[in-house]
Order: C-alpha cells, then structure tokens, then sequence
C-alpha cells in the first residue's frame, strides 16, 4: 500500500468564497493529492482545509496553496475571532498510512523551506518538527499573533527556521510542522449536559487541574448537550489514538457512565479516521469476545457495530476511513482476467505473460487450496477438536493468496521494463552508458519479483502442513494439489530468478540472491514432500 500524508491547512480567511475556492481548487488540481474537507468559518474568519497524498505530492499541493493565498489574502486587513498570525496560519503534516513521524518531520521541513525562500516569507517549525523546545506548541509560536510579528522577529531567539526574519504585511508568517491525526470523536450519553462534562473531566487528561488529572494522556475533552439528537455528549479529541484509541475512550466513557446510572447510546466520528484506528478497536473486541475475524471489512464492521458508530447518522466505511476514500483500483490487467481468458493470454504468440506470472498464479492458487480447506474445515461441529488450529492457519494462508495475486502482473511488468530498455538508443557512448544502466536495473528488477513471490509463498508452508495435519480428510486430494502447486510456483519463481542473474555484472549481488533462492526452493522441496507424508499416513 502506498504512503499516505494528511495536511491540514488553516487559512486567515472565511468569508470570501472566491478565495476560499482558489485555494481549494488549487489544492485538488495538483497531481497525487485528493481534497477531502473544506471548513470555512465567518466568524473566526478562517478556513481549515483537509487533503491527502504521497509524500512528494502533498509537499506540491501545499506549496500550490500557499501561493493562491498569498496573491489573495492580505493579512493587514484581517479580523477574526480565532488567534492567527499568517495568511497561512499553519500547516501540520499528519502520517496516516504506511509513513512515519519522521518522514512526515521532513516532509514539514522541505515545505517550510520551500515556503520561505519561494515566497520570501518567515516559517517557524513546531510539534515533532519544532528544533527548540520552546516552540513546539501553537500557541506560544503564535503568541502575540499577527500584530505583535514586527517585534517578535527583531528578537533572536525568534529567528525564523526558514525564510528572512523580517515582517512582511500582507503575508505574516506560518507554522508547519508534524503531528499525529487528531480524532474528534464523541460519546453519546442518555443524560444531562452535567453529568457528560463530569464524565470528560474524568478521562481528559488535563482533568479538573493539576491536582486532579484525568485518567487518559492525549484527550482533550468537555461534556455537552445536542439539541439535534436529544442527547448530550462526551466530546474529545484524541491527540494521538495510539497512546489512547477510540475502544479505550468509549470503554471508559460506558464505565462512568455506568457509576451515574447514565445509558450509553453509541458515538460519533467527526470527519474521517484512519483504517488503523478502527482495525485497533476491532481487535480489542475480537480478543475480549474470543471472536474469529481475519477479513479487514468484517474487522471494520465489528468496530462500527461496538462502538455504535451508526446511532446517528449512518457510517460508511468507504467515506469515512481515509484509506479507502483514496484508494484506486489496482491495476491487475492478467490477475483481473477471466480465468480462460488468462490461459489464452499466456498460450499466445507473445513472450509475456510467461513462467512468472505463470508461477505467483501457481503459487496464489495452492495456498488457495489449503486456506479453502481450512475454512471447510472451521466451524463444523465434528471437527471442532481442531478449531484452534483452524483459527491459527486460515489468516495466514487467507493473506499469502491474497499477497501473490499481484505478482502475477508484477512479473509481466518487471519483463517489460527491461524488454524496454533494451530498446533505448546506443548511437553514442553516454546513450551506451545509460542503456547499459538501465538493462542493469531492469534485470535486478526481473529478479527480484519472483524473488519475491517465492518469500511470500514460503510463508505458507507452516500453515500447509497443519492443514494435512488436522484439516479435513476429505479433501485429502485438495491439500495435496495445493502443497504441489505451491511447490511448483516456488520452482518456477526459482527458475525465473536463475535466468535473469545470468547477464547481471554485480558479483556480490549475484551471490547474495542465489544464496536466498536456493534456501526457499530446496525448503519449498522439503515442505511439500512432508505435507504429501502426513496425508499419506492419515487415515482420518
């Protein structure tokens, strides 16, 4: 799955909707970045924009941004209600997906760079980006706002991280920096506004002072009562869902709500959340129940079920979780095809797809066999002996088929990257040289996707012969047929990788390759041999 980074923009301008739309538009019109949320205020006088991308993309999509506001927003003139001190006021950086904090701490420094010396204007790092402690947090960067700029950055020790440490009117200054997603997520209570506000001094954790903190780190929260619902609220926001996930909140929340004879009645999620935080509560309510779920959209209609996250309006998945609002369709054009249509693909007049695609597909179907086996296996009372074992098998053999059907095109894909370049021009020593590079790379890449495909199937192998062990006899054959396909994809894969080390120049490589790929075939050899002996042997 690719990167995925959430930036959240806060402009110093709310009222004027054709600015507000520049900005926006300028934002969705850049490549690799989708535009998820668009909050003007009038009051505050202020617009917080949310969108998302790989980390090259959002770096563009917030340069974009920034300088439609600057041609737009001119911050001598402004007056709102929310504290501010630039055009564009801040710009935080937030790892949603397969992205580290420390990524997104760089990401926020090449913006802030850019920012400063393409706009010529002050940035100030803060958060996980901050390079001294006494910027870290918003607020003290911003002390002063807007108004107290000019004296501000006379002072040293408020140097700009980037940019000249001069005033510039119309603009101010920006804050960028990194920080984890912050959830806004609310509890519903069957009760008074009194008695949720006593509940969120409980948990928040500033709770009701120092001297008495709440129970929970990184919840900022209070209690309030919705007309619309007829009910009242704890509403927090989760500053950082690792340190304290949405099912702890909610468990807590029903535990005083509880103590008050307060019902409970589900929550809400303000905006969109990440899959991980879902994926976290679904796990919490799988091991506290002793459920058995292994598909991600079971996973996720667990949590949405046990956090009640439909009581007020309805929860769909495929709008809410950030994920799945920007995934794409994977392009799988073999894995996609018919399955007489792949086989008429592969008997046709062209070199590819040949005995690598041949090969995952090979590999993808045998463990198909053994997770088909054990879920036929699962769940049926004579075979509920065995249950535990089923439980441990099925979500690996379930994840090896699925992780090797991309590698049927990924192989035809690796081909024709080299294919292509030994196409390139030869017709002087640099295009030589560069052809020469080119041929280098596409080869390693031809080597390492079945390289690949043989480790994914290798994870297989354990749960292949617990699956002759205590699977169902009565697909005896189907074990077998999965324990020799997988050992043939694994050859295959084996054989794919040996024909494309031959022309390779890097030695050391070479060695390092052939070391790792003999190990997984002989191993694969092995593994089947044992799983067709314990089939064999059984009779019941």
């Amino acid at each position: 799955m690719k990167k995925i980074v959430q930036c959240v923009p806060n402009f110093s301008e709310g009222r004027n909707r054709e600015t507000i739309d520049a900005i926006a538009r300028a934002i969705s019109e850049t490549p690799g970045c989708t535009l998820l949320d668009v909050n003007p205020g009038a009051s505050t006088n202020r617009t917080v924009i949310t969108f998302v991308g790989d980390p090259e993309s959002i770096v563009e999509g917030a340069l974009n941004a920034a300088r439609e506001a600057g041609a737009r927003i001119d911050m001598s003139h402004h007056k709102g209600e929310h504290p501010r001190f630039g055009a564009l006021d801040v710009c935080p950086f937030v790892p949603v997906a397969n992205i580290t904090m420390e990524e997104c701490v760089a990401i926020a420094e090449t913006f802030g760079r850019r920012l400063g010396e393409e706009l010529n204007v002050p940035v100030y790092l803060y958060e996980n980006a901050a390079r001294q402690d006494y910027r870290r947090t918003l607020p003290d960067i911003r002390r002063g706002e807007y108004e107290g700029l000019p004296k501000k950055l006379r002072d040293p020790a408020w140097k700009p991280d980037f940019g000249p440490a001069a005033f510039v009117p119309s603009w101010g200054a920006t804050a960028t920096g990194a920080r984890m997603f912050l959830i806004a997520y609310n509890v519903n209570i069957l009760g008074t506004s009194n008695q949720a506000h006593r509940i969120a001094l409980n948990l928040r954790e500033a709770g009701r002072g120092e001297k008495q903190p709440g129970r929970l780190k990184a919840v900022k929260g209070m209690g309030w009562f919705v007309g619309e619902y007829n009910m009242a609220q704890v509403t927090v926001n989760l500053t950082d869902y690792t340190v304290t996930p949405l099912h702890v909140l909610f468990e807590e929340v029903k535990k005083d709500a509880a103590e008050l004879s307060v019902g409970v009645a589900g929550s809400e999620i303000v905006g969109l959340i990440p899959l991980e935080a879902l994926l976290m509560a679904a796990d919490y309510y799988i091991e506290k129940e002793n459920l058995f779920l292994y598909e991600e959209d079971r996973k996720v209609r667990l949590a949405i079920d046990r956090l009640g996250l439909n009581s007020v309006a309805p929860f769909n998945p495929a709008e809410r979780i950030i994920e799945y609002v920007v995934r794409e369709k994977p392009v799988e054009p073999l894995a996609s095809l018919t399955l007489r249509g792949f086989i008429e693909e592969v008997a046709s007049r062209s070199s590819a797809p040949g005995g690598g695609s041949v090969s995952a597909q090979m590999a993808a179907v045998g463990a198909g066999l053994g997770a088909m086996v054990a879920k036929l296996t699962y769940g049926v009372k004579k075979f509920e002996k065995v249950d535990a074992q089923m439980r441990n098998i099925i979500p690996t053999l379930h994840a090896v088929t699925q992780k090797l059907i991309p590698m049927i095109d990924a192989d035809t894909n690796a081909f024709a990257d080299y294919v292509e370049a030994l196409r390139m021009p030869r017709d002087s020593d640099e295009n030589k040289a560069i052809r020469k590079k080119a041929i280098q790379e596409g080869l390693k890449t031809a080597v390492e996707v079945p390289l690949t495909t043989m480790r994914i199937a290798d994870e297989a192998w354990d749960a292949m012969i617990d699956a002759a062990t205590y699977g169902n006899i009565a697909s005896k054959s189907d074990v077998q047929v999965g324990a020799r396909a997988l050992e043939v994809g694994i050859w295959g894969a084996w054989q794919n990788v040996l024909i494309n080390l031959v022309d390779i120049a890097d030695e050391a490589y070479k060695t390092t390759i052939l070391e790792e790929a003999r190990k997984l075939a002989e191993r694969a050899k092995q593994k089947c041999a044992q799983v067709l002996d314990i089939l064999e042997k059984r009779s019941t």
